[in-house]
Order: C-alpha cells, then structure tokens, then sequence
C-alpha cells in the first residue's frame, strides 16, 4: 500500500470521480456525451471513443488533486495510456490523484430482491496486474431493489469474502452495495444494511481497511457509525441515478460522506463543447461536487 495516498484519502478533503463504466454501460454513457452507435462499428471502437472521453476530462486542469482524491477506473482504461503514460501512473504522477479498479463483472440476475456480483475469473491475476499497474484500491457493486434480509445479508458477505481477498493483495476494497433509489422499503433497506456491514467490520483486524460506496441515505446521517469506525478509511456516496443538484442537495445533509458520482460528474459534458466550453463546464461540476463534499448542513 502506498502510504501517502492513504493519508491523502484519509485526510484531504475532496470527492472520488467514478470513470469506470463497463462494457454494459459504456453505450449510454456515450450517448450522454453525444456519441452514438455511428460513432463507432464494434466493441474495441467503441472503448476507444469512451477512453477518449475519459482522457479529456482527466487532462483537463480542473480535474486535479486539489479537489478529486482518486478516480475508478475501468479495466481497459486502467491498461491504456494518457500521454504515453499508463493511465493510472498519470494520475497519480501528474495529477495527485490516486487511481481504483472496477474489479466486479457485472450483476446476476435479480433474486431475493437483490442482484449479487458475477463470479470474477482469474481475480488473483487481475488483483496482481492492478498492483503492477499501479492501482490503490479496488471496487465492486451489488444492487439492492427490495427489503428482503437473506437477499442482503447475502450480498453484504460476497462483498466482505471479495473484499478480504483484496485486503490480502495490499490493496483497498471499495464495497458498494447500492440501494436503488427508487426501491419502496429504502430507509428500511439501509437501516439493515447498516446492521450487516457493521456485522462483518467486527471481525476486521485494526490494520484491514476498506472503503464503503453507498447510496445517499434517506435519513441523514444514516451511516455516520460506518464513517466513524476504525476499519472505514472513507465512505463515499454514489449519485444512483439523482441529477447533479439532487445528489449535491442530498450529499450535503450527511456529514463525513463525500461524493464518488459518475453520472453526475460527467453531466453535461458533450463532444459538441469546444475545449473552452468543456473545460467551464467540467469545472463548475468539479467544484459543486466538491462543495457538496467538504460544506455539511447542520443537523438537528
């Protein structure tokens, strides 16, 4: 583990930036930025249009260190280069962010009202390639549709089983089980899913740290006993299909939970916009994330 991202994630204030959409959901994130199917005749060019998405906005000036702490990558971005640079080594080396992989394959289909993670092949190897590659830490996301115990308490263990393993490599795992925001029961979902993540944390050692990525609670402050424990290094909040203002607004009630948006940071953002238009509108979503992150409401 590289001691100085750690205390930079532990200790600076800012937000993640999750650039890590898959195969799966790489299309729709295209066309948000404008890109349709003309852009592209197969799979490999469309990851090329995707990577050059997610270059423009890594080398643009205001995605740096100052505000963004780390950034998800996916697979394939993590092996391409920025600049002759392997992706995650720009990062680090010549924005002061610290670099994470999506490791998790896809979702099951729904059962027990939640869709647990895919297996994930050959997770040693990928787990070794990220090492060499440079990479922090790790991420992995189950969803949650509807308030049914086993069904979480089951994907809240495949996420810790996953989790160990990372541990096991000197990486950190971010755990995201994430509630659909539009679920019926969610207060109820994320009042025992509490429960089961602060069952499975007991049994860490004080040395193993991991990461939560989280739906942004119903009631605030929900998981400020996860922010507070000893093995959480951060929790961070996905924006789940909330608009930039409505996850900011949300963000910005819970204290200690900072931002990991994807949607929400690339909102807006068209391949239309010359560099100057791009680069004003990146920032002004760079800087309300980061306010979101670090200037809380009170409470009462």
């Amino acid at each position: 583990m590289n001691q100085q991202q750690f205390d930079r994630l532990k200790n600076n204030p800012g937000f993640i930036a999750a650039l890590d959409q898959s195969g799966g959901s790489t299309p729709k994130a295209l066309l948000a930025y404008g890109v349709d199917d003309t852009y592209y005749k197969n799979e490999e060019e469309m990851f090329e249009r995707v990577h050059e998405m997610r270059t423009r906005i890594i080398k643009n000036e205001s995605f740096h260190g100052d505000k963004i702490l780390g950034a998800i990558l996916f697979e394939r971005t993590m092996d391409s280069e920025i600049d002759g640079m392997p992706t995650a080594q720009y990062l680090w080396e010549e924005k002061k962010i610290v670099p994470f992989l999506k490791i998790d394959k896809g979702l099951e289909e729904e059962r027990d009202g939640v869709q647990r993670m895919k297996e994930i092949p050959d997770l040693d190897a990928l787990l070794d390639h990220a090492v060499e590659k440079g990479i922090f830490g790790t991420k992995m996301r189950s969803l949650i549709h509807s308030y049914n115990e086993p069904g979480i308490r089951d994907i809240v263990r495949q996420q810790f089983a996953v989790a160990k393993k990372v541990i096991a490599k000197g990486l950190v795992p971010i755990i995201e089980p994430e509630v659909a925001i539009d679920a019926e029961e969610k207060d109820e979902i994320e009042t025992f899913l509490r429960t089961e993540i602060l069952k499975e944390l007991h049994d860490f050692h004080n040395h193993e740290q991991v990461m939560l990525k989280l739906t942004i609670p119903s009631h605030p402050n929900r998981y400020k006993k996860l922010v507070k424990d000893k093995n959480v290094l951060r929790v961070v909040a996905l924006s789940g299909g909330y608009s930039q203002t409505e996850a900011n607004d949300l963000l910005r009630k819970n204290d200690g939970l900072v931002a990991s948006f994807s949607r929400a940071l690339a909102e807006g953002l068209s391949i239309d916009q010359n560099d100057e238009q791009f680069g004003d509108h990146l920032t002004h979503s760079i800087d309300a994330i980061y306010d979101a992150s670090t200037n809380k409401v009170e409470n009462k």
